[in-house]
């Protein structure tokens, strides 16, 4: 069946001044602790300064966007969206759906053979009556709002793409603080509060605390410098074995730093031998590229999410740190604990559901005056918060390992500065 696409040509000045009546949100790829804040910050803003705005959003990211699966913010949601701030995941849903990917989306059942994703995504939301779409989202999400909104103008659907910067990793290129990244750390230094403590569960024990962060080490290195932040305030009886060198941190890894082995066990063996045990911080991005070479070499198969990226779960880069790294230390036990999904799926902390209020405050101002773009602080322009043009967006920022507080981090725990 044929599809037209609607022809109306309206310049920049029109669209600006063109009423938004209806607009619609949704949540896309993996979780972070912002998403359900974010949700419940536009509800909040639409209803404080346009209660008039009609509001839906679409369930499980773009997978609803393309089959048409939404919901009416009522009134009784409007009243209550406060209470979305307490909590972590997404009321809406998520979904990792890359709407340039056609045969994936077919695969997939979102659209039929023949049908352009972003074709029938613009169909969707002009059916709907939507003015403008509230992307959440991190790099992916973000560079499939900006193929979507790039869809929209050249085709001259009347429509405004506005997006929020989701990624516990801080990685969206030129965002200076994505959202829901200060929880992540803050979470993932909780959870190794437990985790290092089972140093004492055997003698010559190895502990591998795998956090999040395909390209970016800047989660991994927050999350230490925060667990670190809290071991300051603990007291000791070293009389007895509650010794700091046990609880600290003895290495941490970082996909933009490359690491030699055997000279890193050198310096750790004369750890474990020191104090009985050995505790690693460990990127998830670190030494992916020497797994995949590995897989490759043996002729095994690489498996691949549809937007390309290596499927980290499945090739588990802390499993292949233990097996470098035990026998060079001479480690009696090895234990390998991931930090990511209780990190991301936790409530948005102090720090972030100011910045959250920030952003969707001036998402929802940008959206009236029909101003598309990403919601951030620019990196190019100063670090001012703006919308940031979608062809500017990117994923895998790389962390900056000469940051002074992480060179300072790491010449703490006696690991070679960067």
């Amino acid at each position: 069946m044929p599809e037209s696409t609607p022809q109306s040509h309206h310049s920049a000045d029109e669209r600006s001044h063109r009423p938004v009546r209806r607009v619609a949100m949704l949540t896309a790829g993996g979780l972070a602790p912002c998403l359900s804040s974010a949700v419940g910050g536009l509800i909040e803003r639409y209803t404080e300064i346009a209660p008039e705005i009609e509001i839906m959003a679409y369930l499980d990211g773009y997978a609803g966007l393309l089959t048409g699966r939404s919901i009416t913010i009522s009134p009784e949601v409007r009243s209550s969206a406060s209470r979305l701030h307490r909590y972590g995941g997404s009321p809406i849903g998520n979904s990792r759906v890359k709407l340039t990917n056609v045969a994936d989306c077919v695969r997939r059942g979102l659209v039929r053979e023949g049908q352009d994703p972003l074709h029938v995504a613009a169909e969707q939301l002009t059916r709907d009556g939507v003015d403008v779409l509230h992307t959440i989202g991190g790099d992916d999400t973000n560079t499939m709002a900006a193929s979507l909104s790039a869809y929209l103008a050249e085709n001259d659907y009347e429509l405004t793409v506005v997006g929020l910067p989701k990624t516990i990793d801080n990685d969206i290129v030129p965002v200076r603080q994505s959202l829901g990244a200060w929880t992540a750390a803050e979470q993932g230094s909780i959870y190794a509060r437990n985790i290092i403590a089972e140093h004492s569960s055997n003698p010559r024990m190895l502990i591998i605390h795998e956090v999040m962060g395909r390209h970016c080490g800047w989660l991994t290195a927050a999350t230490a410098r925060a667990y670190r932040g809290w071991l300051a305030t603990r007291e000791w009886v070293p009389e007895i074995g509650l010794d700091p060198r046990r609880w600290d941190i003895h290495g941490v890894y970082v996909p933009e730093v490359k690491l030699d082995i055997d000279t890193e066990a050198g310096r750790l063996r004369k750890v474990m031998d020191d104090i009985g045990c050995v505790n690693i911080f460990l990127s998830e991005g670190a030494g992916v590229d020497s797994i995949v070479a590995e897989l490759e070499a043996a002729g095994a198969d690489v498996p691949r999410d549809p937007f390309g990226h290596v499927q980290l779960d499945k090739i588990n880069p802390g499993a292949w740190f233990a097996d470098q790294f035990a026998s060079r230390l001479g480690a009696e036990k090895v234990m390998v604990q991931k930090s990511g999904y209780f990190s991301r799926s936790a409530a948005a902390n102090v720090d972030d559901l100011r910045l959250i209020k920030s952003c969707t405050d001036l998402a929802v101002e940008c959206a009236l005056r029909h101003e598309g773009g990403l919601i951030g602080h620019d990196e190019g322009q100063g670090g001012r918060l703006r919308a940031i043009e979608f062809d500017r967006v990117a994923g895998g920022k790389a962390f900056d390992p000469a940051t002074p507080w992480f060179a300072d981090l790491v010449g703490a725990i006696g690991q070679p500065t960067p």
